[in-house]
């Protein structure tokens, strides 16, 4: 035989053709040193669809204990390192197919009955992406109970809270830390959410119309674990949906990962001093001996900007397909995997640098004196005294422009003084002037005041550990 015929042999569509394909081609087309990371999930799926054809009398028993026997081999193989993955087979479909074809001999030509793949592949992503959300979905649970620990031990620590980066009014450190626990919440709901729509089956579609074979969709899903058959073949073997949806979900958690770490960079800088990260999450300079960076959440940052520009790359990728599959589809793979890998690394390091921020209480309250942080709180006590709020926005002004030109704090002008601006303010002026009485003012559902914060807490507590709670 020649050496065109024995490539030719090695791919599974080659009769037609009359010449093999180019190395050039065959590196350019092929996809097997990324996707085989999805050798299980083909594997699983391959399995589910040998049992439903012995089921429905496609194929016979033999064949079918061969080839679990044959794919039984392979997965030894594959997790021992000893598999051999060839460029010539182009991804990990052929290449696991001709591994058992050679192990089992026809039968494993019979497990191609009634799929493509174009279903076959799509099945694999999903399968895989399933999983991975349950890892991504622990994750998050780890990276909220990691906040709410931290949240947990400063409640009563005074933040100065911020709106324009300027200093707005005094909020407890464990209440800044909750916000996001409710954000990492939210991503937790929106990936459970995704899963529903990616644990649905399109095996059986096969390459775009269906099959003339007397397949049970719904058996493979029950095999499967999956919640539904998807119900169009032409959407089935196209559709990306699900990844543009999960991407689209891992790109809002990367942001408030960077939204996090923007806040631990300013936090941390000599020019804030608020905390202080673990060591093992930040470098040195090369140059400067007294620098401390923050490499972890400054690197987050900048990741989350690659996993949007998947998030932009799967939506472009989709958007000029007509129906059914196009060769396109292959680029979905390496975004997706990226996003996944790099969302979890990310989560995880997360969930363990917020273990070891060390808080520095007296820096924050510092910081939150220099700002006239209760002011609004001296408004609202004089709307309490029968001034109308603008009238009373107005007056307070005029008081911090006169704390200003005398260099004190609002709660440090003299009574006297006070009752210049207005006649109707008392000594109990100086407890709703204090950050202690501000934080503590704010009782409402969702406030900063210490009895809010720690019903959050115990609120977070029941829904991350029902089991504790019961």
């Amino acid at each position: 035989m020649s050496k065109n015929q024995l490539d030719k042999k090695s791919q599974a569509w080659s009769a037609l053709f009359s010449e093999p394909m180019s190395d050039l081609v065959k590196r350019y087309t092929a996809s097997v040193f990324f996707d085989k990371r999805l050798w299980q999930a083909d594997i699983r799926g391959s399995l589910a669809h040998a049992e439903m054809l012995a089921a429905q009398g496609i194929i016979n028993a033999a064949d079918h204990a061969a080839i679990q026997s044959g794919m039984a081999t392979i997965t030894q193989e594959i997790v021992s390192g000893q598999f051999d993955w060839k460029l010539d087979l182009e991804d990990v479909h052929l290449n696991i197919e001709a591994r058992l074809t050679q192990l089992v001999g026809d039968a494993g030509k019979r497990l191609h009955t009634g799929r493509s793949r174009n279903d076959q592949v799509a099945t694999d992503i999903r399968l895989w992406l399933r999983d991975e959300i349950d890892l991504i979905s622990g994750l998050l649970t780890d990276l909220q109970q990691a906040l709410l620990h931290i949240a947990e031990k400063h409640v009563e620590v005074i933040l100065p809270g911020f709106t324009h980066l300027q200093v707005a009014q005094p909020v407890s450190f464990g209440h800044h830390m909750l916000a996001y626990v409710e954000m990492f919440a939210r991503d937790a709901e929106r990936m459970h959410d995704v899963r529903r729509r990616v644990n649905r089956l399109p095996l059986g579609a096969a390459a775009l119309a269906g099959t003339s074979y007397p397949l049970d969709r719904e058996r493979v899903a029950r095999t499967l674990a999956m919640e539904g058959v998807c119900q169009n073949s032409l959407d089935a073997v196209s559709d990306r949906d699900f990844a543009i949806e999960f991407t689209a979900a891992a790109t809002l958690t990367m942001v408030h990962t960077s939204r996090l770490s923007e806040e631990l960079i300013l936090w941390m800088s000599q020019s804030f001093g608020f905390i202080e990260l673990a060591d093992r999450f930040c470098t040195g300079s090369s140059i400067m001996p007294q620098k401390k960076n923050p490499d972890v959440p400054e690197l987050a940052r900048g990741k989350t900007g690659r996993v949007v520009g998947h998030l932009m790359g799967l939506i472009t990728l989709m958007k000029g397909q007509p129906l059914a599959y196009n060769k396109d589809n292959q680029e979905d793979k390496e975004p997706l995997f990226d996003t996944v890998d790099t969302l979890k690394d990310t989560l995880r390091i997360f969930a363990d640098m917020v273990g070891g921020i060390t808080v520095k209480p007296e820096a924050m309250e510092r910081a939150a004196l220099k700002g006239y942080a209760t002011a609004t709180d001296l408004a609202d006590y004089l709307v309490k005294k029968g001034l109308p709020f603008r009238d009373a926005h107005e007056t307070v002004a005029h008081a911090v422009k006169a704390a200003i030109s005398h260099g004190v704090d609002l709660s440090e002008l003299p009574l006297k003084v006070l009752q210049e601006f207005n006649p109707t303010i008392e000594k109990d002026v100086y407890e709703v002037l204090s950050l202690r009485g501000s934080l503590n003012a704010r009782n409402t559902l969702g406030g900063t005041a210490p009895a809010q914060v720690n019903a959050q807490i115990a609120r977070h507590h029941q829904r991350l550990n029902p089991e504790k709670s019961a």
